[in-house]
């Protein structure tokens, strides 16, 4: 069985011994090259072509996002785990669009780690246990605002519209063809469907939803 071929990127020696020690120990691995340094990455990535590098999200002065790009594009044959202290889901999007294939936290156990290590090969895309669990609470809290979105009717959403375009309620109404107190009115309906308590709060959420 051929050995899959692992490169470690780390600023702390004790994680790349400790990490080499574990993956060596396996029969299914070889660690093939280690370093601290993102920039070192890019050239051993390049001549000895692994097929993981477990990559450090956090280093000085070439940190792990730079180094992914630039790995992904001499080496696209090797898939490059994140491994980060972050838990925000936002890092591991990052990494991923970067052309990473995986994303883990130092928080992993050594058997999620593995399973990474195997799935990546695979061809498969791998997200923790901790990431996703974060996604899927994000998922959870989003889900009564989209319900709110839903509620909506055809008129209010065409007030919506014209609020972020920053048209006051007079301007609204001349363009709808409503009265001022009828504008008011979906303004103030909206607000409580929306479950918010200002303009200002509503032109935030209009924003933020890139509605």
């Amino acid at each position: 069985m051929q050995k899959i071929t692992i490169l470690l990127v780390d600023d702390h020696k004790l994680i790349r011994d400790s990490w080499s020690f574990i993956l060596n120990s396996d029969p299914r691995f070889v660690v093939v090259g280690e370093t601290s340094s993102g920039e070192e990455a890019i050239g051993i990535a390049g001549s000895k072509k692994p097929a993981i590098v477990l990559m450090d999200v956090n280093m000085t002065p070439v940190n792990g996002f730079d180094a992914t790009r630039q790995i992904h594009n001499i080496s696209p044959e090797s898939k490059i785990i994140a491994v980060s202290m972050h838990t925000m889901p936002a890092y591991a999007k990052r990494m991923l669009q970067l052309g990473a294939w995986g994303y883990v936290t130092k928080n992993s156990s050594k058997d999620e780690m593995i399973a990474a290590i195997v799935e990546v090969n695979n061809g498969k895309k791998y997200i923790c246990h901790e990431v996703k669990n974060i996604l899927a609470e994000q998922e959870l809290e989003e889900n009564p605002v989209i319900a709110n979105m839903n509620n909506l009717s055809r008129r209010e959403l065409d007030i919506i519209k014209l609020i972020k375009e920053g048209l006051s309620s007079r301007e609204i109404g001349l363009q709808l063809e409503l009265s001022l107190k009828t504008v008011e009115v979906h303004r103030y309906n909206i607000l409580k469907k929306l479950k918010l308590k200002n303009t200002a709060a509503l032109v935030n959420f209009i924003n933020a939803k890139g509605l």
